[in-house]
């Protein structure tokens, strides 16, 4: 995982200069305004945000038919930081797709689309989910599927966005999958996640996974509640020790069936 603190850095600093804890609740185009720049809604094909720098102005498009919020909260954040990091010759002509918002990528893919995008996605996460009120938050909290659907609500951000927060804070230890199409793509874990993992990239979710289990339901939800989080075996994906026992985990899958995703996640009972 690239370790780039530019765009937090940019965040707290623009926080810290405007007066404000966190922006939740303020309408991201008073807060676009705020800042110089106009943001419009209009369907964009292919893209979800775009910043478009003239010789006098600054726009911030963002796909109208994008369909929740938090996404949209998201592409704006990304956006801003693109507007107060870089500059028109940094970025060139530039759309946002799924792939430039997308955290769960390897160093590689994060470098093939440059580091501008690592710096911006930083920035947004920064704004909308402060670290200081995060760790507050969680402060003497398990990690649980109803956490991070509190935190959710409580900073107007996907599910996706809080758990990489958590994962990038290392507030919990915790083992984080991305698949795509039925296919293992990317992962990652917390520094304090001092297991070794199987061999999983490229290949399907192993036998016996929460995540083959959404799969095999054509990522339809499964599991509600308290079942959200499933007990599973250590050895599933992770390897033993020689002469260790088996012990239990959990596996938690946020499924989305638009894009033949899931998030799953992965920690100690």
């Amino acid at each position: 995982m690239i370790k780039n603190s530019k765009g937090s850095r940019k965040a707290k600093e623009l926080l810290l200069e405007i007066g404000f804890e966190e922006i939740t609740d303020i309408p991201m185009d008073i807060f676009v305004a705020g800042l110089g720049a106009t943001l419009i809604e209009i369907p964009l094909k292919n893209s979800d945000g775009k910043i478009v720098r003239g010789n006098s102005k600054t726009l911030i498009k963002i796909n109208s038919e994008i369909q929740f919020e938090e996404r949209k909260r998201f592409t704006i954040a990304h956006e801003i930081g693109h507007f107060l990091l870089h500059s028109k010759l940094d970025l060139g002509a530039h759309n946002e797709t799924s792939n430039t918002l997308n955290w769960f990528n390897t160093t590689v893919q994060q470098a093939k689309k440059g580091i501008q995008e690592w710096e911006a996605n930083d920035f947004a996460s920064e704004l909308l989910m402060p670290e200081d009120l995060i760790r507050k938050e969680t402060f003497r909290k398990k990690f649980s599927p109803d956490l991070v659907k509190n935190l959710s609500i409580r900073f107007k951000t996907s599910l996706t966005s809080i758990i990489y927060r958590l994962l990038s804070l290392d507030i919990y230890p915790l083992f984080v999958v991305f698949v795509n199409k039925g296919v293992v793509r990317y992962w990652s874990k917390s520094n304090n996640f001092w297991i070794k993992v199987k061999n999983i990239t490229k290949l399907s979710p192993p036998e016996d996974s929460v995540a083959l289990e959404y799969i095999d339901a054509n990522y339809e939800y499964l599991y509600s509640g308290n079942e959200k989080a499933q007990q599973i075996y250590k050895s599933i994906w992770f390897e033993l020790k020689d002469d260790e026992d088996d012990s239990d985990f959990f596996e938690y899958c946020i499924p989305t069936k638009q894009y033949e995703t899931i998030i799953s996640v992965i920690w100690e009972k």
